[in-house]
């Protein structure tokens, strides 16, 4: 099963989801990651903050969904906060949608301190979230039901 996180810029929630579900993904799972209008770069706090968790950063990088075209995903997940105003990239297939939003870290502000703890805080969050993905029951479940278990995990 290929999961697609998208989100604007794609250099930083959408690549800490995309590096911290291929880390906890069990064989059969991967994740990939793109943006709407990607920035072309990963933000360095983002890969520090992976780093820090012991997630491996290799071959992350600041896509637009159109890398995809050829190998489309099963599941497409936005990232973007809906409360930011942000417009959430649209992608258009059969793959299963759903919106995860998360905070922008890269918004925070405050001292070094402060802006380290809202990047913990948001892979703490994407964590809650891919452990109860992983604990789905794919196998009893249909389109309709696993739709609407997606929608579930992105309230937690």
């Amino acid at each position: 099963m290929r999961v697609l996180f998208m989100c604007t810029a794609n250099s930083c929630r959408s690549i800490l989801s995309e590096a911290l579900f291929n880390h906890l993904a069990p064989e059969g799972f991967e994740a990939v990651s793109a943006g709407s209008f990607p920035r072309g770069q990963v933000l360095p706090r983002s890969l520090d903050t992976l780093q820090h968790a012991g997630i491996s950063i290799e071959g992350l990088s600041s896509k637009g969904n159109d890398a995809f075209e050829d190998n489309p995903p099963d599941i497409v997940i936005t990232v973007c906060d809906k409360a930011a105003g942000e417009a959430c990239p649209a992608y258009f297939g059969p793959a299963l949608k759903a919106h995860w939003g998360l905070e922008d870290p890269s918004e925070a502000v405050g001292d070094e301190a402060s802006i380290d703890a809202a990047f913990r805080a948001t892979l703490a969050h994407i964590d809650l979230r891919c452990r109860a993905f992983f604990a789905v029951p794919f196998e009893r479940l249909g389109r309709d039901g696993l739709k609407r278990e997606l929608d579930r995990i992105g309230t937690l």
